[in-house]
Formats: structure tokens, C-alpha cells, sequence
């Protein structure tokens, strides 16, 4: 890969045979690692006789950086000073102006952009914004679809109103928490009561989530979700299974297996999604019946078309046990991507291997961005 910023710079014409795809990951988000492990297995999984891979790292700090360095070195976050030495040492060739004032824009380096990048400033519909305003096509969902999935207080007005299940919740503001918190505890025990998830609306991976059990916990909760976000959800604590599926199109959307992630820990935080060990598990194809898997997946796929997503996303539901009630939870626009993510091991049950599912990811960003220019 080291070769591929010296080839950027002979490849301003459209005579060239392979497509810079530009791989963008890192990110400013609490999701940053994340980022790191999903880009890393696309890099190593493109088709490299079809696509130049173009390696673009966002610092948490948010500064854009070309890196060709080896790949290996993205997952543990060394690639950042190995890509900051680079380019003080040749800043004419590693330096990059994102929209092109005083030297090379993100269009001159990439013909396609895919971004790997988790949660807010990669998931929320701003950088997909950029993509817009520099006109690059691009995978995944457009600004709509990715803003309203990442709101999840937004996103659950917009399922209600399409007639999809939902659980109880409230959203409360960083501003009433500090004015008056008691009123805020008294109004959730009244119309959720006890246990109950408190979410950052603006988050994913489970970032700031935590269950509270009593005022003590509610409390604790605020604290760390009001770290990552002004607005909180606040739901209805639910026993329940967690059961995901995969969506990818356009406007003929098709879902995955469906699949069902057995925790480690009491529920699927951030830490027994990725440094558990491997202790959760991963059930695919979930141990549920036909009829039950049929209305996930019809539901997950117009859950998918009122948000206007496109391109792909993964649709997670609860499955309350005793009741067996279907209850959506959230739309993942750009869900874990490493080879053992949940997203493209339901394809691989459904049939379609890894790198055939990159590979029609950007087919289909290019399919929405041919619809655009007609």
C-alpha cells in the first residue's frame, strides 16, 4: 500500500483502470477504536486488482491525514504518528485540504469515499454532507437516513409514525437534569419506572449507556451519558433477547439472517461488544421461529425505507421474553465492520461472503449517486 499517494498525483484523469477508493476511519467520536478494527478488515479484504485503496485517518482531534503505512499498524492507532512524521517530512506530498483551497482536495484523491467511521462526525450525516458538497459518491446511507438513525429520539418518532413498535421511553435534556433533577427522576419512576437504560441520544456502540435500578443508578447514569450528548433517551428496562438483522439497497431493499447476540455481561455495552474477550456470542441464524423471523425482517426493511436510509444498515429489535413482543430498537448506518461483526457474518449466512459485500456496498453508492446526476 506504501505506493499508493505517489500514484494519487498521475491519476487526475479518468484514463486510469482502477478506482481510488478512499477508506476513511478514526474519527472525533467516542467510537474512534471502533472505527479502527472495521477499517482494517475492509482494507485487507478490497479487491485490490479493482480499487487503489486510498487510507485517510481521522484523528480524535479531527485532523484529516493520508496515511500508507502498513495496515496492521491502523488497529492499534500507531499509523497516526507514523502519518504525522510523513507528512512533516513531505508535506507537499501527504498534505491534503479537504475542499481544495491551497492544494489537493478529497476529490482529487479518491473517486469514492466509504466511511468507516462510528457515531457522531461520521455516522450522523455530516461528513456524508461533505461528500454531497464536494460531489463524491459515497457509501451507505445519505444525510437524512444517517442523521435521523443516530437521533435515537428522533428516529423513534419517525418508527411511531409509521406503525412500528416501539418500547416506553422519555427524552430529557442536559439543561432539566441540571435545573430540576428530582422532578426528572420523580416523572421517570412514574412512567417507566424501575430498571431503565439511559442513552445518549447521539451515540453508538453503546457509548454511555447504563442501566439504573434505583435513583442512586439514575443518577450515576445521567452522569456518564450527559458526557456524550445534551439530549438522553431514557427507556423502559426490558427482559428481553437482542436480535439483529442486515439491510442493504437502495430502494429495493433486501434483509439478511436474522441473528441474535447472547451477552456476557447483563446487557451488550460497549465492553462485551468489543473487549470481552470473545465471551459473547454471536447466534446465527437466531433460535427463533419462521413466523418470528419473517416480521423481523419485514420490519427491520420498513423501518429502513421510513428513515429514507440506503445502501446498508443494521436493524436491532428486543424480543421480550415470555411475552415474545417485537419491539425495534435502533438503525446502525454504519454497523461494525470488522469480519466478526454481526453485519457481515448475517450476510454470510445469507450467502454473500465478505468482500462480495463491500463490493456491493460501493456498487450501490454508485448506484445512488448515478440517480442523482440524471
Amino acid at each position: 500500500m506504501a505506493d499508493q499517494i505517489d500514484k494519487l498525483d498521475n491519476r487526475k484523469d479518468m484514463n486510469h483502470i482502477k478506482t481510488r477508493l478512499g477508506i476513511i476511519f478514526g474519527g472525533k467520536s467516542g467510537e474512534h477504536d471502533v472505527s479502527l478494527m472495521s477499517a482494517t478488515s475492509i482494507i485487507n479484504s478490497v479487491n485490490k486488482d479493482k480499487y487503489d485503496v486510498v487510507c485517510i485517518g481521522i484523528t480524535r482531534e479531527g485532523s484529516w491525514l493520508l496515511y500508507d503505512g502498513p495496515v496492521g499498524l491502523i488497529g492499534t492507532g500507531a499509523w497516526q504518528q507514523v502519518a504525522e512524521e510523513a507528512l512533516a517530512r513531505n508535506p507537499g506530498k501527504y498534505g491534503v485540504t479537504i475542499l481544495g483551497a491551497g492544494g489537493r482536495s478529497l476529490k482529487d484523491l479518491v473517486d469514492f469515499a466509504f466511511p468507516v467511521l462510528h457515531g457522531p462526525h461520521g455516522e450522523d450525516g455530516t461528513i456524508q454532507g461533505l461528500f454531497e458538497m464536494v460531489d463524491i459518491p459515497y457509501a451507505g446511507c445519505g444525510v437524512l437516513g444517517s442523521s435521523a438513525a443516530m437521533d435515537k429520539a428522533v428516529a423513534k418518532e419517525i418508527f411511531a409514525k409509521a406503525g412500528l413498535p416501539i418500547c416506553k421511553h422519555m427524552v430529557v435534556f442536559k439543561e432539566e437534569i441540571d435545573y430540576n433533577v428530582n422532578s426528572i427522576i420523580e416523572k421517570i419512576e412514574t412512567n417507566l419506572g424501575y430498571p431503565v437504560f439511559v442513552k445518549p441520544a447521539n451515540m453508538g456502540s453503546s457509548v454511555g449507556v447504563t442501566k439504573a435500578k434505583d435513583r442512586q443508578g439514575l443518577l450515576s447514569a445521567f452522569r456518564e451519558a450527559v458526557l456524550h450528548d445534551r439530549r438522553l433517551v431514557i427507556e423502559e428496562g426490558l427482559d428481553c433477547r437482542e436480535i439483529e438483522t442486515g439491510i442493504i439497497g437502495n430502494y429495493n431493499p433486501v434483509a439478511s439472517s436474522v441473528g441474535e447476540i447472547i451477552s456476557s455481561g447483563e446487557f451488550y455495552d460497549y465492553t462485551a461488544k468489543y473487549f470481552d474477550g470473545g465471551q459473547s456470542k454471536m447466534c446465527i441464524p437466531a433460535d427463533i421461529s419462521d413466523e418470528m423471523t419473517k416480521i423481523i425482517r419485514a420490519s427491520a426493511i420498513k423501518a429502513y425505507e421510513a428513515l429514507d436510509c440506503c445502501g446498508f444498515s443494521r436493524v436491532d429489535f428486543f424480543v421480550e421474553r415470555g411475552t415474545n413482543r417485537i419491539v425495534l430498537n435502533e438503525i446502525n448506518t454504519i454497523p461494525g465492520f470488522t469480519k466478526y461483526s454481526m453485519f457481515p457474518c448475517l450476510w454470510a449466512d445469507a450467502g454473500m461472503g465478505y468482500p462480495e459485500l463491500i463490493e456491493r456496498i460501493i456498487d450501490l453508492g454508485f448506484e445512488k449517486y448515478a440517480s442523482k446526476q440524471q
